[in-house]
């Protein structure tokens, strides 16, 4: 696996450096540092900021879902080499919590690619390795009848 700043402009028009191109608010928002990446695999650190919080002062179930979805998304680019992918379903099993000021690092897998969707399993750990959730994911490759991908501006599909 190549560090993201070597490869990823060359590869993607999506990405550059470690950042995403035009990344969706979402990404943005939780602050994504791309770490590694190829064709098969991606691995994102999200910082734990205190807007992640519960009342107990772990990161919520549920940013920490929103947090795999985030590694998922850019994995089925890459892996599909498009950006019309739509997830079906996410699987998240907790481990242990995780708090302010620490890192969960992702790090998301293609177990199987096929012609109309994609199966990715990840595994989140905090900064001294422990491990805090694991997840899978199926995203269905949204093609028309003549099999390119893509939407229409107007929502309509090509």
């Amino acid at each position: 696996m190549e560090r993201a700043e070597d490869q990823f402009s060359k590869e993607s028009p999506y990405f550059a450096g470690k950042t995403i191109r035009n990344e969706p608010s979402c990404y943005a928002s939780m602050q994504a540092s791309l770490l590694e990446y190829d064709s098969n695999q991606v691995t994102v650190a999200i910082p734990v900021l205190g807007s992640y919080l519960n009342p107990a002062g772990t990161m919520q179930g549920g940013f920490i879902t929103a947090a795999f979805d985030n590694v998922f998304g850019p994995l089925s680019l890459l892996a599909t080499g498009t950006p019309h992918t739509a997830t079906l379903n996410i699987v998240t099993t907790y481990h242990r919590p995780i708090f302010e000021g620490d890192s969960l690092v992702i790090t998301a897998t293609v177990k199987n690619l096929g012609n109309t969707s994609i199966y990715m399993a990840a595994e989140a750990y905090n900064k001294e390795g422990k491990h805090i959730a694991s997840a899978s994911s199926n995203y269905i490759i949204r093609r028309n009848r003549h099999g390119s991908e893509g939407v229409e501006k107007n929502g309509g599909t090509k």
